[in-house]
Parts: structure tokens; C-alpha cells; sequence
């Protein structure tokens, strides 16, 4: 009898060792799953509404030509819908987990030829290669980082979900009201050319001051008006002429309402 209860019990503990052996097979854990507010590096984690992902990338122009980068990725949804429609596009995520969500996504998508995501610390990564920026980020985050966005090259875009650049004023600003509850408004931004300072214009002098995308000064002395930069297009008004043109490094070229070609050269100092 004893020897009976002694097989049983040893039968019983074989099979509950299974059982746990069982539950701890790799591959059988519950799929990660992220919480609306979950704390990240920087901030919490909240998904932008597909709506204004669509509206996002609608005002970013985006084309399959592009590069766009998406500085803090979360779930992945604003890399995975810029590859279906055709740009390369990658996300940047301190998370590890969201990472790999991403990637499974993408990869469900059946668009991981264009979607790639890594982990990493937006501030120790480069993006400098890409044509549109994506964030969703507070604005102390946003401010820390507009001096690298500015320092891109030319007519770069940036879109914004909700939070601003402080002093940099937006583009342009769209609120959806269909198809979104909550984070409904996007805000972009066309990184300036940089123009400050003194150039020569034929034989005059253009001395400008530079505001982000607003531009002042004068020409011969004369003040200039309505001056704006559109990434590299430039365009401002002198004695009711107005001059539009493009910036490449330390030249400008263009025409004036006339239809008369101009030209001028960065001056150097000294």
C-alpha cells in the first residue's frame, strides 16, 4: 500500500514538473503588450492617433523619395505607415520592448524592407540624413533638441504632434475634429536656410538679420520687407521690387519682379 501511495505521489510530482516546465517554454509568454501612459526615458508613453499620423506625413509632403526619421518610435505606427506608402523610414526608441513590437509589426505589415527601428537615446544618435522628422515629445524635449534640428540641411520638415519649438513659430498648423479625440493637431516646420549677416548684392550691400524663417534688414540701406525663408527659397521687397530666390551655401541666386536675374555672395569678415 505504502509502495502504491509512493508510485502515485511520484507520478504526481512528474507531471506538475511538466506542467512548469511546460509554462516556461520560451515562445509561451503573453505577447508585450505596451500601457497608454507607461513611463519611458523621457516621458510617458502615449500613441499618436492614426488620423494625425495620416494628417502628420499629409503636411510633411512625404514622398516615396524620402528619408524619414521618427525621434522616440513607440509602437512604430508613424515608421510603418511611411513605408506603406512607399519612403524609407526609421524609428528611434529607448525601449527595448517597443523595439521589438515594432519590428514584429513592421514585419506584419510586410514592410520591414523599409520600416527599421533601433534602440537608442534620441540626443546620442544621428539624423542628419533625414528628410522628415517625426515627434511626439514635450516641449522642454523639443527646445533641447531644436538647435540639432536646425542645424540640418535646408528645406528639411518637421512635424510635431501637439508640442511646439517655443520661439520657432510653426509653418504651418492643423487640428483635426473628425476621426480624433484626443493629441489632435500637428504643427510643421521647414528648417530655414541660414542667411544672418552681410553679403554683397551687385554693388550694394544686403545686411540681414535672421529670425528662423523671418529675415530683416536692409539693401543699400534701404529696409527690406516681408522677407522669409522656405527652407532654402528666399524671398524679400526692396522700394516695391520683390526679389525670390534660392540659397546655396555662401551664394543666392534668383530673379526679381521683373523678371531681371540677381546674385549675391556671402561677404566674409575680416
Amino acid at each position: 500500500m505504502i509502495r502504491a501511495q509512493t508510485a502515485v505521489g511520484a507520478v504526481l510530482i512528474a507531471l506538475c514538473l511538466t506542467a512548469a516546465a511546460g509554462a516556461q517554454t520560451p515562445g509561451t509568454e503573453a505577447p508585450y503588450e505596451p500601457k497608454v501612459g507607461q513611463q519611458g526615458k523621457d516621458v510617458v508613453w502615449v500613441p499618436t492617433p492614426q488620423a494625425l499620423v495620416d494628417k502628420m506625413l499629409e503636411m510633411a509632403g512625404l514622398t516615396a523619395q524620402d528619408y524619414l526619421i521618427d525621434l522616440g518610435s513607440g509602437d512604430g505606427r508613424t515608421v510603418i505607415t511611411a513605408a506603406k506608402r512607399g519612403a524609407r523610414a526609421h524609428g528611434i526608441e529607448y525601449n527595448p520592448e517597443m523595439v521589438a513590437l515594432a519590428t514584429r509589426s513592421a514585419a506584419a505589415a510586410e514592410v520591414s524592407d523599409k520600416a527599421t527601428f533601433e534602440k537608442a537615446d534620441i540626443f546620442e544618435s544621428d539624423f542628419s540624413k533625414a528628410t522628415v522628422i517625426t515627434l511626439f515629445l514635450l516641449p522642454q524635449l523639443n527646445l533641447k533638441l531644436r538647435p540639432i534640428l536646425l542645424d540640418l540641411a535646408p528645406g528639411t520638415r518637421i512635424v510635431s504632434n501637439s508640442f511646439t519649438m517655443a520661439e520657432w513659430q510653426p509653418d504651418e498648423t492643423a487640428t483635426l475634429t473628425d476621426g480624433c479625440t484626443s493629441w489632435c493637431t500637428a504643427l510643421f516646420w521647414i528648417v530655414p536656410a541660414r542667411v544672418e549677416g552681410a553679403w554683397r548684392m551687385g554693388s550694394a550691400d544686403l545686411v540681414l538679420t535672421q529670425a528662423f524663417q523671418h529675415i530683416s534688414g536692409t539693401l543699400g540701406g534701404t529696409p527690406i520687407a516681408g522677407g522669409a525663408l522656405k527652407g532654402a527659397e528666399i524671398a524679400f521687397s526692396v522700394n516695391g521690387a520683390t526679389y525670390t530666390g534660392r540659397v546655396a551655401g555662401g551664394t543666392m541666386t534668383g530673379t526679381d519682379s521683373s523678371g531681371a536675374a540677381w546674385s549675391a555672395a556671402r561677404k566674409i569678415s575680416g
